[in-house]
């Protein structure tokens, strides 16, 4: 079974977010919400990216507006980072997490030029749909029963201010190359049931 367990990449990747939040907060001078001046510079301004800001579309990534959305981004994170690790190769694990962060954040970028947009979410969907994909379609389960709880994921993850084609973008990308890595695999290569006797997340 492949995994990156040794290299542990999810906690990499949440220290990394709250090193780049503690860093915004002193720049923007409050620990409770990031000021206007790094979420211009670092988030998705699709305006400025439209005018040759591209680097935008991977930093934003790593920039949250507010302490609790960085907590929420980084619970979740922990959740399906974890499982992830135990299911894909690091290479796969990376690339989950960055193709599916970047095309959430296309897809947002096709929205309109004044949509601003900040936060891990469509990278943590992507690892979420992933997940949860491979491990039913490992097992020979009906991915039904995948397919329905992701999308019940994201409507309780809908809300005023969400980044909904962000979460959708990264949903459809793991969706998609979970089922891939999945179905390209060998049985012995792939996750067993042994390993959780439910083969979702929780």
């Amino acid at each position: 079974m492949p995994n990156c367990m040794k290299y542990k990449p999810t906690y990499i990747l949440i220290a990394i977010n709250v090193a780049v939040y503690i860093y915004t907060s002193i720049v923007g001078g409050s620990a409770l919400v990031t000021g206007d001046g790094p979420i211009f510079l670092w988030g998705q301004y699709n305006a400025l990216v439209f005018q040759g800001s591209y680097y935008q579309l991977f930093t934003s990534l790593f920039v949250h507006a507010s302490i609790a959305h960085i907590v929420g981004n980084m619970l979740f994170l922990f959740i399906f980072g974890l499982r992830a690790e135990e299911m894909f190769s690091l290479p796969e694990y990376l690339g989950i997490y960055l193709f599916g962060g970047l095309t959430g954040n296309l897809l947002s970028l096709s929205f309109g030029p004044y949509f601003v947009s900040v936060g891990a979410s469509g990278a943590i969907f992507a690892l979420f749909g992933a997940v949860v994909i491979y491990a039913r379609r490992s097992v020979r389960q009906s991915i039904l029963g995948a397919l329905v709880f992701a999308v019940f994921l994201f409507i309780i993850n809908s809300g005023e201010g969400v980044n909904l084609l962000a979460h959708l973008g990264g949903l459809g990308f793991g969706l998609l190359i979970g089922y891939w890595l999945a179905s390209r695999r060998k049985p012995h290569e792939q996750y067993s049931a042994k390993y959780s006797p439910n083969p979702l997340p929780f």
